[in-house]
């Protein structure tokens, strides 16, 4: 029933995505003071474990059940449905592979909020963003809903996965303003002391060989 070839594919592809994440949580360590480290891992292991419960729940099926009006996906508690026979990959090996891309759109957000957000509400925000503002919107290009319909194709996630992370990571930016000490008076870029910048490399490194 199912192509052995395609489901170490689809695994393959899922742990590369996956290895984004510690590329991720390297990278913003590298850039944050060193008193921040430990709040911004945690932060982006948040992500993929409230994230990874919450889509499981229900977000998965907002975005890959049925299609209703075009909008959202009909909901699919703990994902009883079966997504993977027409690919000749078992269903939880695609349930796993749209995971870890759930996982990085929530955590690109953790990086332009660093220092400057509270442990908690960031889980409120890792949770609502993966139960429902990615299924959603992934649902419009992934999943059959509008954008789909009309044509539109995302091969890798630069639409459905990024650019949601990134105008997530936008508004939380410009909800919160810039990190204490970022700028003068007179609104000149100050370079704040603390970084490290070797540990920020490794992450830049960790990110290019996860998504090439």
């Amino acid at each position: 029933m199912y192509s052995s070839v395609d489901t170490i594919w689809v695994l393959l592809g899922a742990a590369l995505v996956f290895f984004m994440q510690p590329g991720f949580c390297i990278l913003e360590a590298g850039l944050t003071r060193a008193k921040n480290a430990g709040n911004i891992v945690m932060k982006n292991l948040m992500d993929f474990c409230l994230g990874t419960i919450v889509f499981w729940l229900i977000g998965f099926g907002i975005m890959q059940g049925t299609d209703i009006g075009g909008i959202i996906g009909a909901p699919d508690f703990l994902i009883g449905g079966d997504y993977g026979a027409e690919g000749g990959y078992p269903s939880w090996a695609f349930v796993i592979f749209q995971t870890v891309f759930c996982a990085t759109a929530a955590t690109i957000v953790s990086g332009a909020m660093a220092e400057r957000t509270k442990f908690s509400s960031y889980c409120i925000y890792s949770v609502i963003i993966s139960a429902i503002i990615y299924p959603i919107s992934g649902h419009w290009i992934w999943g059959g809903g509008w954008l789909s319909q009309l044509g539109f194709h995302d091969f890798a996630g630069s639409t459905a996965v990024h650019m949601v992370g990134g105008v997530a990571a936008f508004l939380g930016a410009l909800f919160l303003g810039p990190r204490i000490g970022k700028y003068d008076k007179d609104g000149n870029s100050k370079a704040i002391p603390g970084h490290n910048l070797t540990l920020a490399a490794l992450g830049v490194f960790i990110l290019w060989f996860a998504w090439f």
